[in-house]
């Protein structure tokens, strides 16, 4: 009888180990290059709700960042540079992680730095989550079809930086 239990038990278990082992990843759900970028619905600092899906045919570049982050400093008048420039071709969605940033210094940042375009605030970091965000700043390059052509770890030079925008055009 005892006996008849444990393989139960270990039966069991395998047919448990083997759906879960099986179970396919969706890729459109990961933030994969050459797939599409994981939805994202937030309220800006504005008060205003923003999606991806809102930009119809419009590439975005979506930057994730805190007030806190020295790299974040550095990049952030190079995007508003490269955000008048290219303000009519080209969105950026600058999420704010904000679950280890704060909403006050989130709008203080955005201040010091002129940013004009809209701050995203991911205050429970549901979509930081989703786009597996570890380091920051981060970036995705997304095109007009919403799908991811680059992701971006820290910071580019600016030379480099204005290229993504350009490859986004093409």
């Amino acid at each position: 009888m005892k006996r008849q239990y444990l393989l139960l038990i270990i039966v069991v278990i395998l047919v448990i180990l083997a759906i879960y082992q099986n179970k396919p990843i969706n890729k459109e759900e990961l933030p994969t290059v050459g797939y599409q970028a994981p939805s994202i619905s937030l309220t800006g600092l504005d008060g205003n709700p923003y999606t991806l899906e809102e930009l119809g045919d419009k590439p975005i570049v979506v930057n994730f960042w805190a007030s806190w982050c020295g790299p974040c400093k550095l990049e952030a008048p190079e995007l508003v540079r490269l955000y008048g420039k290219y303000k009519d071709e080209i969105e950026i969605y600058a999420v704010n992680v904000t679950t280890s940033d704060t909403i006050e210094d989130a709008q203080d940042f955005a201040e010091e730095y002129g940013i004009n375009f809209p701050i995203l605030l991911d205050v429970d970091g549901e979509v930081s989550r989703k786009y597996q965000i570890k380091p920051i700043p981060t970036t995705f390059f997304i095109n007009k079809d919403g799908v991811i052509m680059e992701k971006l770890y820290g910071v580019a030079d600016p030379s480099s930086l204005e290229n993504k925008f350009k490859q986004l055009l093409q």
